[in-house]
């Protein structure tokens, strides 16, 4: 017996493919020409670092050898940190961070959908039940410069990969402040001190819930314990992080 398809579903496929001949898939990290859309050519796939288990059961540490389930790294016993849990889909690192930049800053915008991809796999612990997804926010004046905050195109691509609900805007940014690349890691911390508030039309989506909060790189993890702190004072149940990509530090104490 001969199958047939739905005519949207042979249309978008010939769509796909005509596409395809005009602009051949190429891969997220190098540009080079591949073979499938969204993903890495076989040189790349090999410099990057997925995040995979043991991971520490609180921050998502990548652990050296097999550790017992729920164990949790060093930091993370000393000075737990203000989230909940954190996880993340690749290490920040040589093989990636041109990849990251790219996206963060070089209008890549295409590649969310594939991170989001990876993301969802990394953080499906995460991402079951009534988890609510808000991005970390730009301030106007850099949203206004770049065009896209890469924080709620990730999180828009995972809510539709995992079915839970975006608020874009549940987030905002009250004040700008400078780039955190070169600080230390007080730095970080004074830097973005009383910098979030929750949206006031959006306090009832926070209220009692679950919050899974969306960046691209998970670094001293500053921003995103200012964030948690944040939405805990509004109501929040928990504060889980799920980003694309985390810096892998010496181990030292959440501060």
């Amino acid at each position: 017996m001969t199958a047939t398809f739905p005519l949207g579903r042979r249309l978008r496929s010939l769509g796909g493919a005509a596409l395809d001949i005009v602009l051949p898939p190429r891969c997220l990290a190098c540009g080079t020409t591949i073979g499938a859309t969204g993903a890495l050519c076989h040189a790349c796939w090999q410099q990057v670092t997925f995040l995979e288990p043991p991971l520490c059961a609180c921050c998502g540490w990548p652990f050296d050898y097999a550790m017992a389930e729920g164990a949790v790294c060093g930091a993370c016993t000393a000075t737990p940190p203000r989230f909940d849990r954190a996880r993340a889909a690749i290490a920040y690192d040589d093989g990636s961070r041109a990849m990251v930049l790219g996206f963060k800053h070089g209008d890549q915008t295409h590649a969310a959908a594939a991170f989001a991809g990876w993301m969802a796999r990394a953080g499906a612990d995460l991402l079951r039940g009534d988890a609510v997804l808000a991005p970390v926010p730009l301030h106007r004046s850099r949203l206004f410069r770049r065009r896209y905050n890469q924080a709620a195109l990730l999180a828009i691509a995972l809510g539709r990969l995992a079915g839970c609900p975006v608020v874009p805007d549940l987030l905002v940014r009250r004040r700008r402040s400078p780039g955190q690349g070169h600080l230390s890691r007080t730095e970080r911390r004074a830097n973005v001190k009383g910098a979030f508030a929750v949206r006031r039309s959006a306090a009832d989506r926070v209220a009692g819930r679950r919050i899974v909060l969306v960046d691209d790189v998970l670094t001293t993890g500053a921003t995103a314990g200012e964030c948690t702190a944040t939405l805990r004072r509004a109501g929040a149940a928990a504060v889980d992080v799920l980003t694309l990509a985390r810096v892998i530090l010496p181990q030292t104490a959440w501060q």
